[in-house]
C-alpha cells in the first residue's frame, strides 16, 4: 500500500509522486507548495476520508489531493462457458459480488501474488498467466490498481475461506451479478471470452 500525491487543475490530474505513508505524502506536500509560495496557514483541508484528503490553498487554483493507494490481481477463471466469481464476507464492501485475488506483496509478480492469494483464499492451485485488462478506480476512501489475469485451477475445489459465497456465472446471468464497481469494469472483456 501506498499514498499517491496528486495536483488537480481545470479537470486534469497529474501525479507528483507516491508515498510510504499519508505523513510522508503530506510533508512533501507542504514542501512543494512553499516553494510556489503558497502558505501552509492558507490551506483549507477537505477530508473525504481518514485515507483521502484534498488541500485547497489561498490565492491558488490547483487542488492538491492524497489517497491510499490499493494495488491487487484477479483472478479471471472460465470454465465450461462459465465464469467463478466469489461474494465477500467481510469490510464495507460485504455481500458484493467480485473475481477472486487480493493484494501485491513487494517483490511478487502479478502472477506469484494471484497464485499465493488463491491458496491462501480458496484453497486451490492455480496456473495464473496472461493479463486480460488493469483497472484504476477510484473509491471514496481509496484508489484501486487491479490487474486480471486469465487464471486456470490446476488442483482441488474452491473452498470458501475468506468469502460469504461462490459461483460460476454464464453469459446470460452476468449482468444480473451485483458487481462491486471495479469489477464491473472487466466485465464486457469476460463476455467476449464466454
Amino acid at each position: 500500500m501506498k499514498f499517491n500525491l496528486y495536483l488537480q487543475n481545470k479537470g486534469k490530474k497529474e501525479l507528483l509522486g507516491g508515498f510510504d505513508t499519508f505523513e510522508n505524502a503530506e510533508k512533501f506536500l507542504f514542501e512543494h507548495a512553499k516553494k510556489l509560495s503558497l502558505s501552509k496557514s492558507g490551506v483549507k483541508v477537505e477530508e473525504l476520508a481518514e485515507t483521502h484528503k484534498k488541500y485547497h490553498f489561498d490565492n491558488c487554483e490547483d487542488v492538491f489531493s492524497i489517497i491510499k493507494h490499493i494495488e491487487v490481481v484477479a483472478a479471471i477463471i472460465i470454465k465450461d462457458g462459465k465464469v467463478f466469481t466469489t461474494q465477500r464476507g467481510y469490510g464495507e464492501f460485504k455481500d458484493g459480488w467480485e473475481f477472486p485475488g487480493g493484494k501485491m506483496e513487494v517483490g511478487e509478480t502479478m502472477q506469484q501474488a494471484l497464485e499465493r492469494e488463491l491458496r491462501e483464499e480458496l484453497a486451490i492451485k492455480v496456473k495464473a498467466s496472461d493479463l486480460i485488462k488493469t483497472i484504476e478506480y477510484e473509491y471514496p476512501k481509496f484508489q484501486l490498481t487491479m490487474h486480471c489475469l486469465k487464471t486456470e485451477i490446476l488442483e482441488g475445489e474452491p473452498n470458501l475461506l475468506e468469502h460469504e459465497d461462490a459461483k460460476w456465472v454464464n453469459k446470460a446471468e452476468i449482468d444480473n451479478v451485483a458487481w462491486l464497481p471495479a469489477d464491473l469494469e472487466v466485465i464486457e472483456n469476460i463476455k467476449n471470452m464466454l
